[in-house]
């Protein structure tokens, strides 16, 4: 059940989120045009596509797992049977994966509160708020740790990799 939920949300999320793309390419055109056909460059829309591909790029981190997008080293699981292949990828989660999620969720818990509570902006002729991007930053590590347990409790469980059906 927990299995399901985990999956369902970072697809639900995936799914939203990837219509970011469209929205930060169609801001790229916009200024494009307006840069080279009228002469008229935006002075906001550089960094606003900065940002929102930021935001792009680690909301997809959940999703990513969920479907084994993620760069990996199978140089040495690959030749292992389907069992010692699982129980490597299990002590993978708990030396490396489960570490680097939680202090990545921690860190930016606190990066995004100190930006929120000192109301940083970015610099340069327009001042964009960042803290929304460091909290997608805290929320998104968040998705990756619970995407993560998911994908340890498919190992533990013997589960299959993916579930479509959530």
């Amino acid at each position: 059940m927990i299995i399901r939920i985990i999956d369902a949300v970072n697809e639900a999320v995936g799914r939203v989120v990837s219509v970011v793309a469209i929205v930060f390419a169609a801001i790229i055109i916009y200024d494009v045009i307006m840069r080279y056909v009228f002469n008229a460059p935006t002075r906001w829309a550089f960094d606003v596509t900065k940002q929102m591909y930021g935001f792009y790029f680690v909301m997809l981190g959940g999703y990513a797992l969920r479907h084994q997008a993620h760069v990996r080293v199978d140089l040495v699981t690959e030749m292992l049977a389907p069992n010692p292949r699982r129980w490597v990828e299990i002590i993978g989660y708990v030396i490396f994966f489960f570490p680097f999620a939680w202090v990545f969720f921690t860190r930016s818990y606190d990066f995004a509160l100190r930006s929120w509570s000192q109301g940083e902006t970015t610099y340069g002729s327009v001042q964009l708020p960042v803290y929304p991007l460091k909290m997608a930053m805290c929320v998104a590590a968040g998705l990756l740790l619970l995407q993560g347990i998911s994908e340890f409790l498919k190992l533990v469980l013997r589960y299959p990799v993916h579930l479509n059906d959530a």
